[in-house]
């Protein structure tokens, strides 16, 4: 069957942290582990939370601060810091673009209430036909119903998409709905994949 959809994770993927120094100089400026830090930032109750969008953005990062016990004069500069090592792939952005010709494109994320306004901020909501955020529809990463909402959304079925992820799990979330799926590792090994897949569908 013709693939019709290709669908792409965010963080991992599109936008990767790059460079660790910023997240390990805030790590040690709170006295703390950087495993633990990341931990805070994205394995805690309140961030699964927050990925369902139980509670804003905002409330997680205020509750990230005062877990650390510091005031929440400081949140602003703590969350600036987590992420200054992020760097968005504008290469992978641009293979992206070219796809549109063919194809729809959409994006799987498991992110907070923000991420909306903060790709368009950074003008890249143009790479996608449909952004499907976690915290906007209340469903997160494997469970298959984010998948279909995905594929309901572009009006394609799972044999006709290919999802792209840097989590084993979400890969496999996607398969076991019947998509394809590519696990991300670099840039330039996805599109190898990718551009092989479609060239080579039935």
């Amino acid at each position: 069957m013709t693939i019709r959809a290709v669908y792409f994770d965010l963080g991992g993927v599109i936008v990767r942290t790059e460079y660790q120094a910023p997240r390990q100089h805030l790590a040690e400026r709170l006295g703390i582990e950087y495993e633990e830090l990341v931990r805070l930032v994205f394995e805690s109750d309140a961030s699964r939370q927050a990925s369902l969008g139980s509670i804003s953005e905002d409330s997680l990062w205020t509750q990230i601060t005062s877990s650390l016990n510091l005031p929440e004069s400081e949140t602003a500069s703590i969350r600036e810091a987590f992420f200054a090592g992020d760097v968005i792939d504008h290469a992978l952005l641009g293979f992206m673009r070219s796809l549109h010709r063919d194809h729809k494109v959409g994006l799987i994320s498991n992110a907070w209430s923000g991420l909306r306004a903060w790709i368009m901020s950074r003008r890249f909501e143009d790479a996608f036909d449909s952004m499907i955020i976690s915290a906007e529809v209340g469903v997160m990463k494997p469970d298959a119903r984010i998948y279909q909402l995905a594929l309901a959304t572009l009006g394609v079925s799972a044999s006709e998409s290919v999802f792209i992820d840097d989590f084993p799990e979400n890969v496999a979330g996607a398969r076991e709905i019947g998509m394809h799926a590519i696990h991300f590792k670099q840039t330039e090994q996805t599109v190898e994949e990718l551009k092989h897949l479609l060239a080579n569908q039935s």
